[in-house]
């Protein structure tokens, strides 16, 4: 993503959470995840079946303090639905696990293929 003089990154994360149904701000990418809270969330997204932008944060120091202060969440990954923070990695496997995510996902309109 990388910061854009012209634009902060507060502005850049509230454009990407606002051009994409599902974000989910992560260590490492979707393929190579660099902890397991987001090989977690990253699993789960995928048990769904529901398409999603990631963004590395680990690539790019600005983003990674950004996105912390943009939700005002101190731990990553975090995800985002619709352009609504939902939570870090312990949130998301208590939703997935309850069956509340794949419900919250479907009523928010994210096509769930599982």
């Amino acid at each position: 993503m990388g910061v854009d003089s012209k634009m902060g990154v507060h502005d850049q994360i509230a454009e990407a959470v606002a051009a994409n149904d599902v974000v989910l701000y992560m260590k490492g990418t979707p393929v190579f995840p660099q902890c397991g809270f987001s090989a977690a969330v990253v699993e789960v997204l995928t048990k769904l079946g529901v398409k999603f932008k990631a963004f590395d944060v680990l690539a790019d120091a600005d983003l990674r303090q950004g996105i912390k202060e943009f939700a005002n969440w101190p731990t990553i990954p975090q995800l985002y639905v619709k352009g609504e923070f939902v939570g870090g990695c312990d949130i998301i496997r208590e939703m997935f696990a309850s069956g509340e995510l794949k419900d919250f996902l479907t009523e928010k309109g994210v096509t769930v293929s599982a």
